[in-house]
């Protein structure tokens, strides 16, 4: 598992995720985007996991959108809000119905316990590397070589602090919410005790 072996898609529509990630989430929330397609793409090239590289790199970019004020839905879960949102940037890249569909479900599918491989191979990808950077869930499934190259390119720059403060705005906010059901079963432990935070001197 290494770094320069991960494919960053060259595609207008990966290009544009990217670019409007940019525009909208603060240093921390986008160097995390970044680290979750670098995750999910490195433990599927090392696991014979085959996924849409396209697809999950547009998902990765926007999966946390719905928690930046300029799109934050008070009716709905941050997550369902960022598969709109990403619903309706792909409308907009021209991807036809079915893809649209898809990067919205593996937004909202990120948040879930488990995504089933074998039905959606992104979903379960950036489930695992969003619950790996954000709570520290199997650091071990990630050579410990390969955890510091995506640091030391994308460091942490005190993301686990900013998703405290996100989650217990969301919780307070949406008591029915995922987010709220995280802090009922020990979120703040897991994301304070993150082993990835101990990796990355930025954090320091």
């Amino acid at each position: 598992m290494r770094l320069a072996d991960i494919e960053i898609p060259a595609t207008a529509a990966a290009r544009a995720a990217h670019e409007v990630a940019a525009a909208y989430c603060p240093p921390a929330l986008l160097n995390h985007s970044v680290r979750s397609y670098l995750w999910a793409a490195g433990y599927a090239g090392a696991n014979g996991v085959a996924f849409d590289a396209e697809l999950l790199y547009v998902a990765a970019m926007l999966h946390d959108i719905g928690l930046v004020p300029e799109f934050d839905a008070h009716t709905v879960p941050f997550e369902e809000a960022g598969g709109h949102v990403a619903w309706a940037f792909a409308a907009g890249a021209g991807w036809p119905p079915e893809r649209r569909k898809r990067v919205s479900e593996v937004i909202v599918r990120h948040m879930w316990a488990e995504v089933d491989v074998a039905e959606d191979p992104e979903g379960h990808l950036l489930e695992l590397s969003t619950a790996l950077d954000i709570s520290g869930r199997h650091p071990e499934a990630f050579p410990a070589g390969f955890r510091a190259e995506v640091l030391a390119g994308h460091p942490r720059l005190g993301i686990s602090r900013e998703f405290l403060a996100c989650f217990s705005d969301q919780a307070r906010r949406k008591p029915g919410s995922l987010a709220a059901e995280f802090f009922a079963t020990g979120f703040t432990e897991r994301i304070t005790t993150n082993p990835l935070d101990e990796q990355d001197v930025s954090v320091i």
